[in-house]
């Protein structure tokens, strides 16, 4: 079988018109029809992406000599018996639950982010002697908008964390995908990477911009209160930030947890599960030395930094923990 009727035997094995395909390549659908038609050949870098949505190797595609039934054969060994099967039902009803309740943990998420905020703005005031409230007041007032948040943000996690728990296999496991799950999730990823590369790019630009008032009101010497008012504001920007990477691009990221590449791969989760404890150790104990210190210091208004240095010392430790099982492997 040629290229051009394997382009086609695939094409309309995944369901696809001329003009999705086309738009998957990045390429006219009079392209499409070109090569379908033998008309034309794709260049070598089309080949290849092709190979990647069709879930086909590139000799597949190339040698003429190499039949449908051959590749179907030759692949099936690569296929453990034992791995769970994915059926196209439970990968529609994942991304469903995903789009529902991925937004309302990014809402826990910005909650628990944005919670001190109250606490650090009337401390701040009640220090510059702005408002007719003691410290003492002040914190009290913080202390319970803060746990109030917090209340809240754990109350969205466990809630719709258990409706998802129904899936976590999906991102623990290596696990085998019934016929048309790949082709739908690749088709899904590819109408979605504009919102994806749009959402992340706002994203960063606000973690990045969020702390240009807070420095330069720090050069300028600013009074402590316009200071601490450019620490809320950084906290919130920060949090709307996080919120959108949660609720915009995790989702996105689901089509990727079915299709098992990146971070989702079967190597990247075996990679997971061996660093959960230290994940979970280390911000257990960034939370215990925040309210310890903050607590102690009566210092709310400054101990924040202690997160954004935990977040820095994270990725490092992370990076290191992750060499060190590499080399073990």
């Amino acid at each position: 079988m040629i290229l051009a009727d394997k382009i086609i035997n695939e094409r309309k094995k995944n369901g696809w018109s001329q003009e999705e395909l086309a738009e998957m390549l990045d390429v006219s659908r009079q392209s499409v029809s070109k090569w379908e038609g033998a008309q034309s050949v794709p260049d070598l870098q089309k080949i290849i992406k092709m190979a990647e949505i069709f879930s086909v190797s590139t000799d597949y595609l190339l040698k003429d000599e190499i039949e449908p039934e051959e590749r179907a054969v030759s692949a099936e060994p690569d296929r453990s018996s034992s791995l769970r099967k994915l059926t196209m039902e439970e990968a529609s009803e994942y991304i469903g639950l995903r789009k529902q309740h991925l937004p309302k943990i990014g809402l826990g998420v910005f909650l628990c982010i944005t919670c001190p905020v109250l606490l650090i703005f009337l401390a701040g005031l009640a220090d510059s002697k702005i408002i007719g409230l003691s410290e003492t007041a002040a914190v009290a007032i913080g202390l319970v908008f803060l746990f109030a948040h917090i209340g809240i943000a754990v109350f969205l996690f466990i809630t719709n964390a258990s409706k998802l728990s129904k899936f976590d296999f999906l991102e623990q496991e290596a696990f085998d995908s019934e016929y048309g799950v790949d082709g739908m999730a690749r088709e899904k990823l590819a109408e979605n990477e504009a919102r994806n590369t749009r959402a992340l790019t706002i994203g960063v630009m606000l973690c990045v911009l969020g702390a240009v008032p807070l420095v330069i009101t720090a050069v300028m010497h600013s009074p402590t209160a316009v200071i601490v008012s450019m620490v809320c504001l950084l906290l919130i920007i920060i949090g709307v930030a996080v919120y959108l990477f949660v609720s915009v691009c995790a989702v996105i990221a689901s089509y990727k947890v079915l299709l098992q590449t990146g971070d989702y791969s079967p190597e990247a989760k075996k990679k997971n599960r061996k660093l959960d404890g230290l994940t979970r150790g280390y911000w257990l104990a960034v939370v215990v030395i925040f309210l310890a210190v903050s607590f102690f210091t009566n210092r709310w208004d400054r101990t924040w930094i202690i997160w954004a240095v935990s977040g820095v010392l994270f990725a490092l430790i992370r990076v290191i923990a992750e060499s060190l099982i590499g080399s073990d492997d």
